[in-house]
């Protein structure tokens, strides 16, 4: 397959069929990355029938190309800073400085809305399946292994629908292994590979964490995220 996905549900359910051997492993966790990855991440676990959580990273982007990725910050403090984009683009350190402090507010902000009293990310063990909605230079989910390393998991691997060549060469090194469903050449940038790349809302990622994910079987209106109608309105991914 190297046409675009419909959206990001879609491409995690291609995506999952790369991941089989993970299926119903209880010491299997899947973990999206705001905002983007998690819709991708629901349909991986959902799936695979194993557990579903958040990581929490963001990207710093550089000025006047907000897609571009200078750099990331994530939970722990940990900052990773791509030095080729700075360098190349001369983007002073104050104005690197300042997006820090800026991301760093807004990652607190997600935590404090999207974890709530959920309790506190435990992978200690675990094969952590980390996902994103694509690879384009990496700098978020390089910032992401890294501070998931410290939460000692037994193994990580990165899975995305899709990502550019020489990125997921390099994530091959550095994580236990990564997998993408479509590696396009030239890849440009990931939403060109989406039909639909509409922003993922708040709202949405606090309605996927609240789904049942695990065990949930193959029923249809189950696998929608539905319930009977007598009890609700159906809720179906956009």
């Amino acid at each position: 397959m190297n046409r675009p996905f419909a959206d990001r549900y879609e491409a995690g359910r291609v995506l999952a069929e790369s991941l089989r051997n993970f299926a119903g492993h209880d010491d299997v966790m899947v973990l999206g990355l705001p905002r983007g990855g998690v819709p991708v991440a629901y349909e991986v676990s959902r799936e695979l029938g194993v557990s579903f959580d958040i990581f929490m990273v963001r990207k710093l982007g550089a000025p006047g190309q907000e897609e571009l990725a200078m750099g990331a910050i994530a939970s722990g403090g940990i900052v990773v800073i791509n030095h080729e984009v700075v360098d190349a683009l001369n983007i002073p350190r104050e104005i690197v400085e300042a997006e820090i402090v800026r991301e760093r507010m807004e990652l607190t902000r997600r935590e404090l809305l999207y974890r709530g009293n959920r309790p506190q990310l435990d992978v200690t063990g675990l094969t952590v399946l980390l996902v994103d909605d694509g690879l384009a230079t990496g700098s978020t989910m390089r910032a992401a292994v890294r501070a998931l390393r410290r939460k000692h998991p037994a193994r990580i691997i990165v899975a995305v629908p899709t990502a550019a060549p020489s990125t997921l060469q390099e994530f091959q090194t550095i994580t236990d292994s990564c997998v993408a469903s479509i590696t396009p050449e030239p890849f440009r940038a990931v939403g060109l590979w989406y039909e639909n790349f509409d922003q993922v809302s708040d709202e949405e990622v606090c309605d996927l964490l609240a789904r049942p994910v695990k065990g949930l079987g193959r029923d249809p209106a189950l696998q929608l995220g539905m319930l009977p109608a007598e009890n609700s309105d159906p809720v179906v991914p956009r």
